[in-house]
């Protein structure tokens, strides 16, 4: 079916065509239109028909988009990488093609002049839909008979593997007592304040497109667009100016980016798309959705043997493009041992689809959910065993003096300060000082718990990450560093900014190396037309990367100036300081301004002949290695309200080590944002379906997501250990606060219902769950019994 608006003139139409193959009188009118889509009402159905006249005849509307016609400008795409053995999922495209498969899913894009009447002509279009049965718990997925999601995938499994090491069996074995639990981790999405959007701007004469959108990868969305609908990538440019907030929803593709994408190239002209917030909850990624049954095995001294574990992710109906669905279950995984000796090691991944939105790559992929079970089971035994929580870590975290250390998963640990973190939190928190006012509290009837959880957090990747999976994400970055004929530095970097002071950080290590105040620097970043290709900002590693590449690209420069200063001022190299604007020459009254070196340069460069007359500098940095570790330990307290359930955490402190810190207030912000994120996943968060497959949190009155009043005052303090394998020693710092959050939340409720015999192993930890728990107490395998209402909490007894 034609679009409506089309830009190719009509043999019957006296109106006039431009060159560039538009209506004259179209050029008088605003030329940037507004989409609005319809979404699929249902969780799995196939489309029987659209209507669209209608919205066709609508006011306002420029065109109407199909399935179909999005297809024929966009290949179909899948998240799979090459590494993951076996994946499988099936095909995305823009817009629905006779199927839906989550609610939400887009079907329709209208663009009108205006969003008003894209959003009027939208609910013209009528869909016929024939309702197909819904898989919506992960369970239900693989049970024989299942209804497929793909049908051409032969079942619901996305991915499967298994990561066995050490004779686990003999230590079950020989184990004094070996711990089970089931872990359930409900399902968030991060809601940055900014949602996602974009304008899309298409040239047809050039098939040049200029795509400015809210994203923390615009190399990778260059390459993307470019494949995607067969353009030269050199004819994409891609502008992510600074972005309200990201927290990793803002790395994938998503079908209805793609489908604006499409209008514009159907249409020649701009095209703009920002989400609703209801459109956002559907649209966004959603993460988290893990069950994790562990089984831990111990010696009676508390020291840890064994660990077996069956994790199963529930990943929506497609892996995400082009990072996949499978890598957080994969995070999950390896990371489960945690920063302890673990001797025997044996866990099984299955990743299913399911009719739920897509889930990928979040703040903290897989960290939390591998951290939250861990230290649960360290507590859970710790209290069994009559020990202190934090004597059982003492007994099995890794030694400082241990590093590198390669876990039983295989991770290795480049550096860390695992047992110095702990012990700093201990002296900081006052922890025996809370152990007695808990005593006191406890006495007075009060229910006041406290937890612990210690966690590493994987940072700085490289190529092994992505790259080798064939997706097109850099696992290197690239900075200039130029010098102005005014004195001024301008630095152009392939990372991004979404709040977390990235140009702030790099300003400085620019102002630092070149001896000039920071605010002569000048970052410039998100623009691919301008800065050094890169990988953009994720995965913790805008510091190790980016952050060296800036560093060694202004040691490079610095190095040039102080050539050039010593040719002008008639001295030797190594006599040449920078500081204050200024090379000086040691000892002597004798400089030069930055900038009088800058416009010899420019302007006359025979003055120094047999040197290259630039003051600039360009490099390119990778992480040599697969990764590096920060780590940290957090500390929280909590109180509960046993006639509600209502969890109130009344004292955080944190300590965190991520290497060398640039900035620590910037540092501080990341670890105190990242525990706010945290506990609101295990307390509040939740994307909650119906067993239809129906979103019902999809609004902030719905999605619980915490405000300055349920936090307390967030306590952090450093460590800091230098990266060995990283130029300037950097960690990421904005992952960690998220990691070790949920984890010491839950043990702190669990501290405080162990005098009740209870136990929770769901997140979040809501106060109909702690209600429920104190109500029964724990039921035989662990986790949280149904209300009963006639149960009075005061009479229960600890058993």
């Amino acid at each position: 079916m034609p679009l409506v608006g089309s830009p190719l003139k009509r043999p019957d139409d006296p109106r006039l065509l431009t060159g560039r193959g538009r209506y004259v009188d179209d050029l008088v009118l605003p030329r940037l239109v507004h989409v609005a889509f319809v979404r699929s009402e249902h969780a799995h159905a196939r489309i029987a028909g659209i209507d669209l006249a209608a919205a066709r005849r609508a006011p306002g509307v420029v065109a109407v988009m199909t399935g179909p016609e999005a297809a024929r400008l966009c290949k179909p795409y899948r998240g799979v990488l090459l590494h993951y053995k076996g994946m499988k999922t099936g095909a995305m495209l823009p817009l629905a093609v006779d199927r839906v498969r989550c609610v939400g899913e887009p079907v329709v894009a209208v663009a009108a002049t205006d969003r008003g009447a894209a959003e009027d002509a939208a609910r013209l279009v009528r869909v016929a839909y024939e309702p197909l049965a819904a898989v919506v718990d992960a369970d239900d997925a693989t049970v024989p008979g299942a209804p497929l999601i793909h049908e051409d995938l032969g079942d619901n499994v996305i991915y499967e593997t298994r990561l066995a090491s050490g004779d686990v069996d003999q230590a079950f074995a020989r184990a004094h007592r070996v711990w089970a639990r089931t872990f359930t981790i409900g399902r968030h999405t991060g809601v940055p304040m900014e949602p996602r959007g974009l304008v899309a701007d298409f040239e047809p004469a050039t098939r040049a497109l200029t795509l400015w959108i809210s994203s923390q990868v615009p190399h990778m969305m260059q390459a993307v667009v470019a494949e995607l609908f067969g353009l030269p990538e050199h004819r994409v440019r891609v502008i992510a100016p600074d972005v309200g907030g990201s927290f990793g929803i803002k790395i994938h593709v998503y079908q209805d980016d793609m489908a604006a994408c499409a209008l514009a190239l159907a249409l020649g002209r701009p095209v703009k798309w920002v989400p609703t917030r209801r459109e956002s909850f559907l649209s966004d990624i959603h993460a988290r959705e893990q069950t994790v049954a562990v089984e831990v095995a111990a010696e009676r001294d508390g020291t840890l043997t064994a660990m077996r574990a069956r994790i199963t992710a529930a990943v929506g109906p497609y892996s995400a493009y082009p990072r996949s669905s499978v890598v957080e279950g994969g995070q999950v995984l390896r990371l489960l041992p945690g920063p302890y000796h673990v001797r025997a090691y044996d866990a099984s991944l299955r990743v299913v689809a399911q009719n739920k939105g897509v889930t990928s790559q979040y703040r903290a992929v897989g960290h939390p959910i591998a951290t939250a079970v861990t230290e649960s089971m360290v507590e859970l035994i710790a209290r069994d065993l009559g020990l202190d929580a934090a004597e059982m870590r003492r007994r099995n975290l890794v030694a400082d003096h241990e590093f590198p250390f390669t876990s039983i998963a295989g991770s290795v640990f480049d550096s860390g300060s695992y047992r110095a973190s702990l012990e700093r939190l201990l002296e900081a928190a006052d922890y025996a000082g809370l152990r007695a006012e808990q005593a006191r509290r406890r006495a007075a009837g009060r229910c006041v718990g406290i937890g612990l959880a210690c966690f590493v957090e994987l940072t700085g990747p490289g190529a092994q990450f992505y790259g080798v999976g064939g997706a097109p994400i850099s696992g290197q970055d690239g900075t200039t560093v130029r010098l102005e004929p005014s004195g001024a530095v301008t630095v152009l970097t392939g990372l991004t900014e979404q709040g977390q002071g990235t140009r702030t950080a790099l300003a400085q290590i620019v102002g630092d190396g070149l001896g000039v105040p920071i605010e002569a620097v000048t970052v410039v970043a998100g623009d691919t037309g301008m800065v050094p290709y890169g990988g953009g900002t994720w995965a913790s590693r805008g510091m190790p990367v980016g952050g060296s590449a800036t560093l060694l690209a202004v040691r490079a420069l610095r190095e040039r100036v102080r050539r050039i200063a010593a040719r002008l001022l008639e001295a030797h190299e190594d006599d040449v300081d920078l500081a204050g604007g200024r090379a000086t020459v040691r000892g002597t009254g004798r400089g030069l301004a930055l900038g009088e070196i800058a416009r010899t340069v420019h302007f006359r460069s025979n003055e120094i002949p047999g040197l290259e007359p630039s003051v600039e500098a360009t490099v390119h940095y990778t992480n040599p290695g697969a990764w590096t570790f920060t780590n940290g330990a957090h500390l929280a307290m909590v109180e509960i309200d046993v006639e509600t359930g209502a969890v109130r955490v009344v004292k955080y402190v944190a300590v965190d080590d991520c290497g060398r810190m640039v900035n620590p207030a910037l540092v501080e912000g990341q670890v105190q944002g990242g525990i706010a994120q945290g506990l609101g996943g295990a307390l509040r968060e939740h994307c909650v379906y119906d067993a239809a497959g129906q979103l019902l949190t999809t609004t902030l009155m719905d999605y619980a997501v915490p405000t300055a009043a349920d936090l307390p005052m967030i306590e952090v303090h450093h460590l800091e250990t230098p990266a060995p394998g990283i130029a300037g020693g950097y960690k990421g710092a904005g992952e960690g606060g998220v990691a070790g959050a949920p984890g010491a939340i839950l043990n702190a409720v669990n501290d405080a219902l162990a005098p009740h015999g209870a136990m929770i192993t769901a997140q979040p930890v809501t106060s109909e769950k702690v209600f429920h728990a104190l109500a029964r107490g724990r039921a035989p395998d662990g986790r949280v019994a149904r209300y009963n209402p006639r149960a009075r909490i005061e009479t229960r007894r600890a058993p």
